[in-house]
This record gives C-alpha cells, structure tokens and sequence, in this order.
C-alpha cells in the first residue's frame, strides 16, 4: 500500500493549516506550523500566486484527505457512499470517515494521531463488540463498544495518550470513562459537532464537475 515518507510537517505547511499529524507535537510550541506558517520549499515564503477556483477546491479535497490519512481512491469511494445517502453530501462524508475505527481509537484518546491509530488497529490492539478487528477503515456504528485488548493494557504509548487525551479536548459524540479501557461511539455525529477546519461543500462542487 502507497505510504506518505517524508516530513509530516510539509503537509500542514502546504495546506496552510495544522492538520494534527504528529500528536503531541502539535500542541507544543515546537510545531512546525508556528515557526514556518508558510508553504514548503524554496520559494514558499515569497509564494503570492493567485488561487484558482478548482485550485481551492482541490487544496480542500487534499487537506482532508491528510488529516485522515486516506488515499485518492478509497476517497473516492467514501465521496459516493455520501453521494448515495441521503442527507447532506459533504456531512454525510464527514461522518464516513469520523466513524472509521482508526479515527475512532483516535477520539476516544487511545493514540495521540490518527497515524498511531491506524497502526495500532493493524496490529490488532483492539476489540469492537468483543471481536478483534485489525481493519483500520472498519466502520463503527453507534453503540458499538471499542475496547483495547488485555496484553495491550501496559504499553507506555497508549497509556501516556490516554493521560493527554483530555489536554487534547474530546468530542461528544464518544463516551469513555476516565482509567478505563473501553469506550462507545455514542451517535452518528452532526457537522457542527466535528471539530475539523474544512469547507466540505468545496469538495463536493470538486467531485460535482
């Protein structure tokens, strides 16, 4: 499978936003994006080039794209899934990938990035409904419980994410009590609830060509 190698940093530099791609990092004053606000490369601090309709559309596309770590086609995919549902496209997209299991894990505090989740989920750290589940992309439904598995318990990495989950900020539509090893994605959530920085309507206009 294709795999993003190079700085994290770059990405949030190119899209002009903090994305959270390294965790902790993000929070500090060590990030990249409060040192270098500007896009990457040589000419990035002088960059004045006028942007595009389609260029701005597509920057949001990408931009969402990296914050959930989601490849071109299975984007695709997710984008007429939405399509199909009824509802509001760009929300019903949004919602798609808030419930993915990775994304989940992240929410609930177990993994400081969504990078760690999914590679804790592929290693098959956790437990959905009492089954282990190592698909990172597997959709959680409401009620469903995630629950990290025993011989997890003890890893230093997730227990440290788990003491700055709440310094990092929940979200509503998780449940999961403070020590304890399970949580629930309580409802499907509403746009307004999704603390994520993206015009998801450009993305649809993008797809609607």
């Amino acid at each position: 499978m294709a795999r993003y190698l190079d700085a994290k940093c770059k990405l949030c530099r190119r899209e002009g936003d903090k994305l959270f791609l390294k965790g902790e990092r993000c929070f500090s004053d060590r990030c990249a994006m409060e040192k270098r606000p500007y896009p990457p490369g040589q000419h990035g601090r002088s960059r004045r080039r006028k942007v595009s309709e389609y260029g701005t559309q597509l920057r949001e596309k990408q931009k969402l794209r990296r914050i959930y770590g989601v490849l071109e086609k299975p984007f695709r995919n997710y984008f007429a899934e939405a399509a199909r549902r009824k509802g509001v496209t760009g929300t019903n997209l949004l919602q798609l990938l808030e419930c993915r299991l990775d994304n989940v894990v992240y929410r609930l505090g177990f993994a400081p990035s969504r990078d760690m989740a999914r590679q804790l989920v592929n290693h098959r750290h956790f437990e959905v409904n009492d089954h282990v589940v190592d698909i990172p992309s597997f959709q959680v439904k409401p009620g469903d419980k995630v629950t990290l598995r025993a011989r997890s318990r003890k890893n230093p990495l997730i227990l440290d994410s788990m003491k700055n989950a709440t310094a990092r900020g929940r979200v509503g539509y998780v449940t999961i009590e403070d020590g304890k090893f399970d949580g629930q994605l309580t409802t499907v959530p509403e746009r307004e609830l999704i603390p994520i920085n993206v015009q998801e309507q450009l993305i649809v206009e993008l797809y609607s060509k």
